[in-house]
């Protein structure tokens, strides 16, 4: 096919509803879009054992983008390489013990499918969510129980806490080694990643695979996550419901994520039919 796009979603706040669920007409229109050649590919925040039903249930055979770009990977063809870009053991000692003296109630330590926690989950009420499907977690002082490079850290703090105090500290002491995130609400947490890592990276790294130019690449998104990735592709979409930050650089704006912006977006844009 001389004008195979590859489609990127983001799952949260754009392909699903606020019910986490991919609505039937969007799921239509995806494999509309597959069967007329184009690709159709994932890129999320989420860890994999937290997007793989999406994943499975649209019938992708297509590379992942996880962890928001610190992981990419193929589960059908072991050709396309792993990608795994993690934090380097010392410097995630050294955030760790910055937690400690800010007095972060509790820090989350993913390495892949492993979760390293300060506290028990019956002493944190988002810990049902970040620890859905791991295959181990391990609780107690980090300092400890860390031996290996992190792919990512969440580190949650309190409505106390300042966060323009917390972000300086955080910029002065590790800004050379890693970059943060604040997730939105409900959430008082922030995400730590590898300085260089974001959802672009693994894009790049999909399209490569495909052999399709960045030009024919469409891409979805909400958040600030997704900058990177609307900046980089061919045609970055940001959804209705998106912050006004990742509007302002989109090349288009789209319906609602609960009206089937993705959806109506690729109708039109690919003329698919019906």
């Amino acid at each position: 096919m001389s004008n195979k796009h590859l489609i990127v979603l983001d799952l949260d706040g754009t392909l699903l509803t606020k019910d986490k669920k991919i609505s039937q007409t969007t799921k239509q229109v995806l494999h509309q879009a597959m069967r007329e050649g184009h690709e159709v590919a994932i890129a999320t925040g989420r860890p994999y054992r937290m997007s793989s039903q999406y994943y499975q249930e649209l019938g992708l055979r297509s590379p992942i983008v996880n962890y928001n770009g610190a992981l990419s990977h193929h589960p059908h063809d072991a050709s396309f390489e792993k990608h795994h870009i993690t934090i380097p053991l010392e410097q995630a000692h050294h955030i760790i013990e910055t937690c400690y003296s800010l007095d972060m109630p509790n820090i989350l330590v993913e390495i892949e499918d492993h979760i390293y926690s300060t506290i028990a989950g019956n002493e944190d009420p988002n810990h049902k969510f970040f620890a859905l499907n791991a295959k181990q977690i391990h609780t107690g002082d980090l300092l400890q129980l860390l031996k290996d490079h992190p792919t990512s850290m969440l580190i949650q703090f309190h409505d106390h806490h300042n966060w323009d105090e917390i972000q300086k500290t955080f910029t002065d002491r590790h800004s050379h080694i890693v970059h943060h995130r604040r997730w939105n609400e409900p959430f008082q947490v922030m995400e730590v990643l590898r300085q260089g890592v974001d959802k672009a990276v693994g894009v790049e790294r999909i399209a490569r695979y495909y052999d399709i130019p960045t030009e024919r690449i469409i891409a979805f998104g909400d958040e600030d996550n997704d900058m990177e990735m609307l900046q980089y592709v061919g045609k970055g979409v940001a959804m209705g419901n998106a912050i006004e930050a990742l509007k302002k650089v989109a090349d288009d704006v789209t319906d609602h994520n609960d009206h089937d912006g993705v959806a109506n977006y690729l109708k039109k844009y690919l003329k698919l039919h019906s």
